[in-house]
């Protein structure tokens, strides 16, 4: 029997592994991008920076530590320099799509934190494994920018699982859809019409705007927001304002708001401040062919009639006068009941008249 050489004797003294095999190891060396195992085998194993995370903005001497232990898996058993090329990360995202394939199973929910923005969703990594979050199924609401979810942790479920086909669809939509209608529940539980509710604007248009009451939206309907005209709902309130609204009315799941509390109505002292006889100052708001409104206050508009603009003949109101021109005039009827006020700027020129004739 031949005598074993020194160098087959130690080969023999070593175990012997293959590609794919699943081996534990420990830390001998870490730099930055790579980490050094000695795995019990003729040749140490290395751990690129590529093959520990999807993270590649990390240093490897902050999260691991000469003399760990590590569980990893051979990629190669000779990488061409006689080193073993092993990934950590691999191993860990298998484990992960079995965390995931069980959650998907058990309807569990997941978080986890969002870890790249793509064109149409999010990423997400539970164990290194990844789940696609579509756009779609990001919010219970269209949003554009997803900008703001990354770095964020965030839950999800499981919506679709096939790895072979790298299809792993987190669904977090759902999960914000069943807290909105247990939110909606409660609220419409305590909520009648007459009462106070703070909200936040959430969209903006022209006929209106959309607050969120709680797991609610109600609508703020443009004829709503003032006593007054508004022209613009998006020149008065902006996507995130608070406000303290009225309920006006509730139909089954429809909540109409009103900013137009009662306190505030301008026709509540009309007897008092518009008062016939009263001589009082406006803005024109509007003109017809018959006569001008004047705004006196906001939510109360007055009647100048063509006959009442001036003891001399007008044909029209916008002979003499434009919208936004400022004019005195007398109240010479207050008709509350059917909120109407007519004004005379014709009986203070016969006032003024009379007047200087008294002088004279």
């Amino acid at each position: 029997m031949s005598e074993l050489s020194f160098e087959q004797m130690l080969d023999e003294s070593f175990k012997t592994i293959h590609n794919g095999e699943v081996v534990e190891g420990t830390v001998i060396d870490v730099k930055p991008d790579e980490i050094i195992l000695n795995i019990g085998y003729k040749a140490d194993g290395i751990i690129t920076k590529n093959e520990y995370s999807n993270d590649q903005s990390i240093d490897l001497t902050t999260v691991v530590s000469v003399g760990d232990s590590m569980t990893v898996k051979v990629l190669k058993v000779n990488d061409g320099e006689g080193q073993v090329l092993l990934t950590y990360k691999r191993l860990a995202a298998e484990k992960g799509n079995e965390r995931l394939r069980e959650a998907f199973e058990n309807k569990e929910v997941l978080k986890a934190t969002v870890t790249q923005i793509l064109g149409g969703g999010l990423c997400a990594t539970v164990d290194e494994a990844r789940v696609f979050i579509p756009a779609s199924l990001v919010s219970d609401s269209y949003e554009k920018d997803l900008s703001k979810y990354e770095g964020q942790e965030i839950e999800f479920v499981i919506s679709e699982f096939n790895p072979r086909r790298n299809r792993v669809i987190g669904d977090r939509r759902q999960l914000l859809v069943a807290e909105r209608a247990e939110k909606q529940k409660e609220l419409f539980a305590r909520l009648k019409v007459g009462d106070r509710i703070e909200g936040t604007v959430k969209n903006v248009t022209d006929f209106g705007a959309f607050i969120d009451l709680g797991g609610v939206d109600g609508l703020l309907h443009i004829s709503e927001m003032s006593w007054g005209r508004v022209e613009n709902p998006k020149k008065v309130f902006q996507v995130g304002d608070t406000l303290t609204v009225l309920v006006k009315d509730i139909n089954d799941t429809k909540v109409a708001l009103s900013l137009k509390f009662p306190e505030t109505n301008p026709w509540a002292h009309a007897s008092e401040d518009f008062a016939a006889g009263t001589i009082i100052t406006g803005k024109v708001a509007r003109m017809t062919d018959f006569g001008a409104f004047v705004e006196l206050a906001p939510g109360v508009d007055a009647l100048l009639h063509v006959s009442q603009i001036s003891r001399a003949h007008v044909d029209k109101p916008s002979d003499v006068l434009s919208v936004g021109q400022e004019i005195t005039a007398k109240i010479v009827d207050l008709n509350e009941a059917d909120k109407k006020i007519s004004l005379s700027m014709k009986a203070l020129e016969s006032e003024n008249q009379n007047a200087a004739y008294t002088e004279e």
